[in-house]
């Protein structure tokens, strides 16, 4: 699930076009880097990874839905936050690089 994942970030980031030349190169490092992280985990860790995948991406769906349920959106983010502090301890190196790309996209508006 996370290759999928970086497969369709990588996808997405080539065709913006609007993206500044430097913004998408950085981009893309920090998308190599996050690659380079996953690979490393052990299969013992994937399990955790996509955990914590599926959390995001469920905080993001209940976040974005237009009729929100705020009980939903809660749990979710909860779930997201425990995930990524037990996940945090024994991979600084890329939930750091996670957060890199997170506020480099709220940076450029993404």
């Amino acid at each position: 699930m996370i290759k999928d994942t970086l497969a369709k970030i990588e996808s997405a980031i080539a065709r913006v076009g609007a993206l500044d030349t430097k913004d998408k190169t950085e981009l893309v490092a920090l998308l190599n880097k996050l690659k380079t992280e996953v690979e490393s985990l052990p299969a013992s860790q994937m399990e955790k990874a996509n955990s914590l995948a599926n959390f995001a991406q469920a905080a993001a769906h209940e976040t974005a839905r237009e009729d929100t349920d705020a009980r939903l959106k809660t749990i979710s983010i909860e779930g997201l936050g425990q995930s990524v502090k037990s996940f945090e301890a024994s991979h600084p190196v890329l939930v750091d690089t996670v957060n890199d790309i997170c506020l480099m996209l709220a940076r450029i508006g993404i």
